[in-house]
């Protein structure tokens, strides 16, 4: 049993036209019509467009400078670029680093890193000094300091291992560039 397209009467299979009202049919309409020739329109489609496979991109750091220095440079100079992240012996460090291995890429770059830390460092020191009659604001500055000591240890193990990155949160501070 079929249903005519038109009128929607339910007539027989094999007939041409509806018999309640009339319509010709051109062929008999098949009564469980197949979406044939839309496959064929969508298999086509995708038969003329290449397979692409999804390839992300790299991952570049854009603090990570270590691609910039040369391998014999940074093994060179490894040590006198861990001298400016000592906390014991502070701004001499950066003072004997500086002098050391002045034709050293690497430790310029680390003697630069740890001069950012030192300047971070002493205004914390001299707003906490300034605003020590409030209690919060010493409080945050010495908070404040303890990050820095610890992004001074970071850095430290980062020249370690032959690293040039930028010391966390200190390289988003945009008046030290």
């Amino acid at each position: 049993m079929a249903f005519c397209p038109q009128c929607g009467a339910p007539f027989n299979d094999g007939a041409t036209s509806c018999p309640q009202c009339g319509a010709v049919f051109a062929a008999a309409p098949n009564p469980n019509p197949q979406p044939q020739q839309q496959n064929y329109q969508f298999q086509q489609q995708y038969q003329q467009q290449p397979y692409q496979q999804y390839q992300p991109a790299p991952v570049v750091d854009p603090f990570d400078h270590t691609a910039d220095f040369d391998a014999q440079d940074i093994s060179d100079n490894k040590v006198f670029s861990m001298l400016p992240y000592l906390p014991v012996i502070g701004l001499f460090g950066i003072i004997i680093a500086l002098l050391a291995a002045q034709k050293s890429a690497f430790a310029m770059f680390h003697v630069r890193e740890a001069l950012k830390i030192t300047v971070t460092n002493i205004l914390l020191g001299v707003i906490s000094a300034l605003l020590c009659w409030t209690i919060i604001v010493p409080a945050a500055g010495g908070i404040c300091m303890a990050i820095l000591f610890v992004i001074q240890i970071i850095m430290f193990f980062r020249v370690c291992k032959g690293k040039a990155k930028e010391a966390p949160i200190i390289c988003k501070l945009k008046f030290l560039k």
